[in-house]
C-alpha cells in the first residue's frame, strides 16, 4: 500500500510539473515572441529616424512615472518594487518578496520606450520578468504552496530565457542557476525544462520567429598553447564583466543618492547623458541592442574600443533607471573585445569573438553551466573544450561581482575569497566600500 501511494504521489507531482511548465511555456513563449518582434520593429524605426534619440530624456520621464505610480506594492510591510527588475525576481525565488502580476506589462512597455528612443539595452530581462509575472499569476490563481511557488517562478524564468535566445537547454538551467551561486535546486528541473523547451518551440515553431545566428568560422586545433591563450583571454573577459557591473551599480547608487531615488529625474538625466554621448561619438552604434556590430565582430574588424563604448552607454542607460536586458550588451562587449584582441593573439577572429561573448556573460551573470550550454546551442557544439575552460575561468576570476545584487552566495567560488555563506552580492559590495 505504501509503495502504491509513493508511486501515485510521484506520478501526481510529475504530471503537475509537466502541465504547469507547459502552460507557462505556452504563455511566456507567446509574449516573448511579441517582445522580440516588437523590439525588432522599433529598432528598425529608430535606425531610420536618428532624431528620435533627442526624445530619450522625455521617454525617461514617462518610464519613471509608470514605475513610480504603478510599479510598487506594499505587502506584509515589504515593498515590492518592479523597478528592481531581475533583483525582485530573485528575491521572489528566495521567498523574500513577491513579483507583481503587472510587472510583465510594465517592463515590456519600459523596454519598448528604452529601445525606441535609443537607450543601450537588451531584451531578455523583460522576457524573464514576464516569465516570473506569468508564474506568479498562476501561483495566485491556483493558490500554490510556498515551495511550489518558488519552483514555478524558476520555470517562468527558464521559459523567458529559452524563448528569448532560442536556447532551451541553457534556459532550463538558467532558471535554477540564476538565483544563487553554489546551489542549484534540481527539484525544479522538470518544470524548468518543460517551460524552456515549450517556450522556445512556441516562439520559433508556432509563431515563426527567427533568432539571429552567429557562426564560428574556424576553431583552433587542441593544443597546450591554445588552452593557455584561452585561459589568458578568459581572465581578460572576466575583468570586462567586473568593470561593467561595478560601473553600472556605481551609476545607480550615485543617481539614487543625489536625485533622491526619484525615478523620473534619474531617467531624465540619464537620457540627457546618453544624448550627449551619442553626439560626442558621432554615431548610434552603441544605442539600442547593437546587433549589427555584434555580428560584424565575427567577420571583420570593428573599432578597437567598441567594447568600451557599449560598456559606458549600457551602464548609463540601465544605471539611471531605463530598463532592458544586459545579456546582449555583454555579448556585444565580449565579442568586440575579442575582435580587438585578435590583433594581439593568434587565434581565429570569429572564435575569439564567440569566446568573449560567452565568457563576459558568464562573468556577469555568475551562471557557468548556463553559459556553457549557451555556447553549445549557439555555436553547434564547436570548440566545446575551449568554452568549458573559458566559462570556468571567467566564473572564478570575476569574483563575487555580478549583474544582480540580490544573487545569494550559498558557497564562495573559492576559499581564497573568504566570503561568508548566505551573503548577497550587494551586501559584499557594500562591505568592500566600507
Amino acid at each position: 500500500m505504501d509503495t502504491k501511494l509513493k508511486y501515485k504521489t510521484f506520478v501526481s507531482v510529475l504530471s503537475k510539473w509537466i502541465i504547469f511548465g507547459g502552460v507557462i511555456g505556452v504563455v511566456v513563449g507567446s509574449f516573448t515572441t511579441f517582445l522580440l518582434e516588437t523590439n525588432d520593429f522599433l529598432g528598425v524605426v529608430r535606425e531610420k529616424n536618428s532624431w528620435l534619440i533627442l526624445f530619450l530624456p522625455l521617454g525617461g520621464i514617462v518610464l519613471g512615472y509608470i514605475y513610480m505610480n504603478y510599479g510598487k506594492k506594499f505587502e506584509k510591510n515589504t515593498l515590492n518594487d518592479a523597478a528592481e527588475v531581475n533583483n525582485l525576481v530573485i528575491d521572489a525565488v528566495h521567498g523574500k518578496k513577491k513579483i507583481l502580476r503587472r510587472m510583465g506589462p510594465i517592463v515590456y512597455l519600459g523596454t519598448f520606450i528604452t529601445v525606441f528612443f535609443g537607450g543601450s539595452t537588451g531584451r531578455e530581462s523583460a522576457a524573464i520578468q514576464m516569465g516570473g509575472s506569468v508564474a506568479e499569476a498562476i501561483n495566485q490563481f491556483l493558490k500554490v504552496n510556498i515551495l511550489d511557488t518558488k519552483i514555478l517562478l524558476m520555470s517562468g524564468i527558464s521559459a523567458g530565457f529559452g524563448a528569448a535566445f532560442g536556447t532551451p537547454m541553457a534556459g532550463a538551467v538558467f532558471g535554477m542557476e540564476m538565483a544563487a551561486l553554489g546551489k542549484i535546486k534540481f527539484e525544479a528541473l522538470v518544470p524548468c525544462l518543460v517551460g524552456s523547451f515549450v517556450g522556445h518551440y512556441i516562439t520559433t515553431a508556432a509563431w515563426g520567429h527567427e533568432h539571429e545566428e552567429l557562426m564560428i568560422q574556424t576553431v583552433p586545433e587542441l593544443s597546450v598553447i591554445a588552452f593557455v591563450k584561452v585561459i589568458l583571454v578568459s581572465v581578460i573577459f572576466s575583468l570586462l564583466s567586473i568593470s561593467y557591473c561595478q560601473l553600472r551599480h556605481g551609476i545607480q547608487n550615485v543617481s539614487e543618492k543625489y536625485l533622491k531615488k526619484n525615478h523620473m529625474k534619474r531617467a531624465f538625466v540619464g537620457g540627457l547623458i546618453i544624448v550627449v554621448l551619442t553626439f560626442i561619438v558621432g554615431s548610434q552604434d552603441y544605442n539600442g541592442r547593437g546587433l549589427e556590430m555584434l555580428e560584424q565582430s565575427f567577420k571583420e574588424d570593428v573599432p578597437p574600443f567598441a567594447f568600451l563604448g557599449k560598456l559606458v552607454f549600457t551602464a548609463v542607460t540601465l544605471g539611471t533607471g531605463f530598463v532592458g536586458g544586459e545579456a546582449i550588451p555583454l555579448f556585444f562587449m565580449g565579442a568586440t573585445l575579442g575582435n580587438t584582441l585578435y590583433t594581439f593573439i593568434d587565434l581565429p577572429m570569429s572564435f575569439l569573438a564567440a569566446l568573449g561573448m560567452i565568457a563576459a556573460f558568464c562573468g556577469g551573470a555568475n551562471t557557468p553551466i548556463t553559459a556553457f550550454l549557451l555556447a553549445m546551442e549557439m555555436f553547434d557544439g564547436k570548440g566545446v573544450e575551449y568554452f568549458f575552460i573559458a566559462c570556468i575561468v571567467s566564473y572564478i576570476f570575476s569574483g563575487h561581482h555580478g549583474l544582480w545584487p540580490s544573487q545569494t552566495i550559498y558557497e564562495p567560488k573559492s576559499r581564497l575569497y573568504n566570503i561568508a555563506n548566505e551573503e548577497t552580492i550587494g551586501n559584499i559590495e557594500k562591505k568592500k566600500k566600507l
